[in-house]
């Protein structure tokens, strides 16, 4: 794998992924480019104990363009993009438009009981590959596994910001699940705080010990499993929340994907492939997803967290979906309408089908 650092003509970063040596990166971003925004601000919830970030620059950002203006798509004579190259394999870059940042503004007390900071960190852009056409579910395995070095590489690199607490690798698709740009994609946050769900789960582990460990090896023998090979197991949940959700656990508890062993980033896109052809297959339409890699926090919990991914679907039905309303929004109590052992049997019936 080559590695290539460039800049783009505002001073973000831009990082190329190649399988070839020989790759040439000297292309030149020209755009002329507004000034980047400053980082959002953020503000702590005493009632909940959460930390929400204001980030109204967010409010300008690019809304689903005509595939012929994709800022994701290579650039083209005539036409600059985010990506200056003609062509490219995976490339990371920093968000245009960015949550947090290390671009810091002035911050002014919220006034109440809301404590105020900045809310420092990094957001950055994953293009899974330069065909605007493709998805991830119809990446090649070589290409899976060179967009897994990218997100170790990012992982590695960015918990070491100061002021970085926890990273977060994770792809938004479809239109239904409120996607702004179409182009295969995922994104990477690096926050300054460690999230509400995984304060959650390591609370939980905390108090069992080896607890995902044993819910991997209680789902490994149940009638859940989806898919597996040698070092990864796909399951539905017993408790899931969505009428579509998967699991994926590498065999081996690790808190990172910089953890990650060569074989184990390899094995996990024939696994993972599967699941999303098979979430496809379902109704016969392109299924809304959220794809997220749960990680250790950089400085707490990296004995208790277990990697894994959560995958979920909103659609429930051919022409439904489920919309997190009342229950689920204002209470964060879940109720869901297919049973995870029917999931599990569907998804099954349609893996490499």
């Amino acid at each position: 794998m080559k590695r290539t650092i460039a800049h783009m003509a505002d001073g973000r970063e831009l990082i190329y992924f190649d399988r070839r040596d020989d790759a040439d990166r000297s292309a030149i971003d020209q755009r002329e480019l507004p000034p980047r925004p400053v980082a959002s601000e953020l503000r702590y919830d005493p009632l909940t104990e959460e930390w929400v970030a204001m980030a109204g620059h967010r409010q300008t950002r690019t809304f689903l363009p005509p595939a012929d203006e994709c800022p994701l798509c290579p650039s083209a004579p005539g036409r600059s993009t985010e990506i200056p190259a003609s062509s490219y394999d995976v490339v990371v870059f920093e968000n245009r438009f960015p949550s947090f940042s290390t671009h810091l503004g002035s911050y002014a007390d919220a006034g109440g009981l809301s404590e105020v900071r900045p809310g420092v960190g990094r957001c950055e852009v994953v293009c899974f590959t330069s065909d605007h056409a493709s998805s991830f579910s119809m990446l090649s395995d070589d290409q899976v596994e060179l967009v897994m070095e990218a997100w170790a590489d990012r992982t590695a690199e960015l918990s070491e910001i100061s002021g970085v607490e926890q990273v977060f690798c994770f792809e938004n698709r479809g239109a239904e699940i409120g996607i702004t740009l179409a182009h295969p994609h995922g994104q990477i946050y690096a926050y300054p705080y460690v999230t509400p769900r995984t304060r959650q789960h390591l609370a939980a582990a905390a108090k069992r010990p080896g607890l995902f460990a044993g819910v991997l090896a209680a789902e490994r023998a149940g009638e859940r499993v989806v898919a597996a090979n040698e070092h990864w197991t796909a399951f539905v949940p017993a408790a899931a929340r969505y009428p579509f959700e998967v699991h994926l656990y590498p065999h081996r508890q690790v808190p990172d994907l910089a953890a990650l062993s060569q074989e184990e980033r390899a094995a996990f896109g024939p696994v993972y492939t599967r699941v999303l052809r098979a979430l496809d297959g379902l109704f016969g339409v392109v299924m809304p997803y959220v794809a997220a890699w749960h990680q250790a926090p950089v400085r707490q919990g990296r004995d208790l967290a277990y990697l894994h991914m959560e995958l979920f679907s909103i659609r429930r039905a051919p022409g439904k979906l489920k919309y997190l309303a009342g229950s689920e929004s204002a209470m964060g109590a879940f109720v869901n309408d297919v049973l995870p052992e029917e999931a599990a049997r569907l998804l099954r019936s349609q893996v490499d089908h």
